[in-house]
């Protein structure tokens, strides 16, 4: 038997017609009738003496009546714990991300996870993948938004669909703001500004080829802000991931993508076999399920 369809038998015997029971349950009458045949022939006996003006029970109907009462009820109280309990699933989960574009993803998993798990709170660590990677080793993060190239054997990881650009800053007034783009020959020769992660400068060495040995380097930064400051006070430009910047005043400081283009993709992820707490394991399990990845 269905818990569906004892739903369904308890709204005739309440109402005492298949046709008012089937406008409260918004169901044609016909699929109710059809329905309690098949609940009739499931358990082989008669449960309704259908007369002419309403339905009564008989005596075997008035039995499933009293069971189906103690059924429901014990469905429903079952399922009232079961929303309790989740509801009070409660604790801290700690998140560490850079200034990326992918960074967007993690207030649509945090809103919809709190409607579900309002207890629980979040900490936002923000640092370049290195460290986050870092503090995720030692236990310190539990969940880390990375942006690659980065080592991932020792992680479980959901690669994100979105591609990072590489952009130069620059004053608002510089005249390489009137490019649509910048090239390698470009920046040859002006003061720069670089990630401080090896793996990333790979990445951009790469990019300027033959140039890249002669670069006028003058400061290594971990976060977009803080180039960006020496950006404005024109000290250097700025090799980044475009990430938020479209948040900051354009009057201040702009950027112009790098030609040929050069992207990135980012990771959310978190340790492979290291235990979690409650609220962040069923983060993690809210997290495949809302990027569309069954759980493992």
């Amino acid at each position: 038997m269905e818990i569906r369809v004892l739903r369904y038998f308890l709204t005739v015997v309440r109402e005492e017609s298949i046709t008012k029971a089937a406008e409260v349950l918004h169901i044609t009458q016909p699929t109710l009738s059809r329905q309690l045949a098949q609940l009739e022939k499931e358990i082989g006996v008669k449960l309704f003496d259908r007369g002419s003006r309403k339905i009564q029970l008989t005596n075997e109907g008035i039995l499933l009546r009293r069971r189906a009462e103690e059924i429901l009820q014990l469905v429903d109280k079952t399922e009232k714990e079961l929303v309790k309990q989740e509801e009070q699933v409660e604790g801290k989960i700690s998140i560490g991300c850079g200034e990326t574009a992918s960074v967007q993803v993690i207030p649509e998993l945090i809103d919809s996870f709190r409607q579900k798990y309002p207890r629980v709170t979040f900490d936002i660590f923000t640092a370049t993948a290195d460290l986050v990677k870092e503090q995720m080793d030692k236990g310190l993060l539990d969940i880390g938004l990375l942006l690659e190239p980065i080592d991932m054997e020792k992680y479980d990881f959901i690669r994100l669909n979105v591609r990072e650009k590489w952009v130069v800053l620059m004053r608002p007034d510089d005249p390489l703001s009137e490019k649509e783009s910048v090239n390698a020959k470009d920046l040859s020769t002006l003061p720069l500004i670089l990630p401080r992660r090896m793996n990333v400068q790979n990445e951009l060495a790469s990019w300027f080829g033959n140039y890249y040995e002669k670069l006028n380097v003058v400061f290594t930064s971990n976060l977009n802000t803080n180039g960006a400051i020496m950006v404005r006070n024109g000290l250097a430009y700025s090799l980044v991931i475009e990430g938020t910047m479209s948040f900051w005043d354009k009057s201040k400081v702009t950027y112009r993508p790098l030609f040929p283009e050069l992207t990135a993709t980012s990771v959310l992820a978190w340790k492979r076999s290291q235990p979690f707490s409650l609220a962040a394991t069923k983060f993690i399990e809210h997290i495949q399920c809302f990027l569309g990845i069954d759980k493992p």
